[in-house]
């Protein structure tokens, strides 16, 4: 048996920078573990996959992240291994909030690929399980890298970016699930606005100043079809982060802070007053994660 944390992750800028032939998005952003993590435990055990979860509002059958990398991980496996393990329990403690773009699927099964690595005497190589994680995700790739990386492509194209302060982080999540695929398939990238933020960033390679670089292409669709979010936004506006942004393709919008402190007034100031959910967490700037 082994139990190990798969982080949540936000996205310190994301610009769309197009369109590809085969419909994906083409990006590069920013990203990094977060200390709020989901707890997964894996049991070898029989011939079967078996997966429950504490959340009730994840599917515990085929379809469930961390089933779909079991199955990768096993078919990938040399067959001159003796005995072959072909089955294992997966039991997910949630405490990444569902549907809310800070990549709890995806990091759920990158724990997966790299707790079973290490089961097994580390049959793979770090390289082989990222390129295993494609076949579950895009983002699963970086959560087995387990550090802060600036990503390219449809984000499977990652280098470790070193020159993170070390943030504490507000999440607010308005509890409303976004459909990514509605956004992207929404997005004008004639009125995106990451392209002129990100140039200094880019031309000097400068570490990232939250209020010079935060951003995200992907709010222009999403604040605008999603109410709940723009509410999120415009609440922690105002109460002395550094900077304020949403994840991914939402729901959840991130306050970034210089001290505990100020966070930590902010939580306060906003408990009671508004719906949702709040997580006080801070950025994994040195994670250890992405060894086999």
């Amino acid at each position: 048996m082994i139990q190990i944390n798969a982080p949540a992750k936000i996205n310190l800028f994301l610009q769309v920078t197009g369109k590809r032939p085969d419909g994906y998005h083409e990006l590069f952003t920013l990203m990094c573990p977060l200390g709020l993590a989901d707890r997964i435990r894996l049991d070898p055990t029989g011939a079967r996959i078996r997966v429950t979860c504490t959340d009730p509002a994840v599917p515990a059958d085929t379809t469930n992240t961390t089933h779909r990398a079991a199955e990768i991980f096993f078919r990938n496996l040399p067959k001159s291994r003796h005995p072959p393990l072909t089955g294992v329990k997966i039991t997910i403690e949630k405490q990444i909030p569902v549907g809310a773009g800070l990549g709890g699927g995806s990091s759920d099964a990158a724990a997966v690929f790299r707790g079973l690595n290490r089961l097994l005497g580390y049959p793979f190589q770090l390289a082989e399980l990222m390129e295993m994680g494609r076949e579950v995700g895009a983002d699963v790739p970086f959560f087995i890298f387990g550090h802060p990386a600036l990503a390219t492509g449809i984000g499977e194209r990652l280098e470790p970016y070193r020159k993170l302060p070390p943030y504490r982080v507000l999440l607010f999540y308005p509890v409303v699930n976004v459909s990514t695929a509605e956004v992207y398939k929404n997005l004008d990238l004639g009125l995106t606005n990451c392209k002129k933020k990100l140039k200094d960033f880019v031309l000097k390679q400068r570490p990232f100043d939250a209020a010079l670089h935060l951003c995200n292409d992907l709010e222009t669709v999403t604040l605008n079809r999603y109410p709940q979010v723009k509410a999120a936004k415009e609440a922690l506006d105002g109460r002395g982060a550094l900077g304020v942004s949403m994840s991914g393709s939402g729901s959840t919008v991130f306050a970034l802070f210089a001290d505990d402190g100020m966070a930590r007034r902010a939580l306060q100031s906003l408990e009671g007053i508004t719906e949702g959910s709040f997580f006080l967490t801070q950025l994994i700037v040195d994670a250890d994660a992405g060894s086999p």
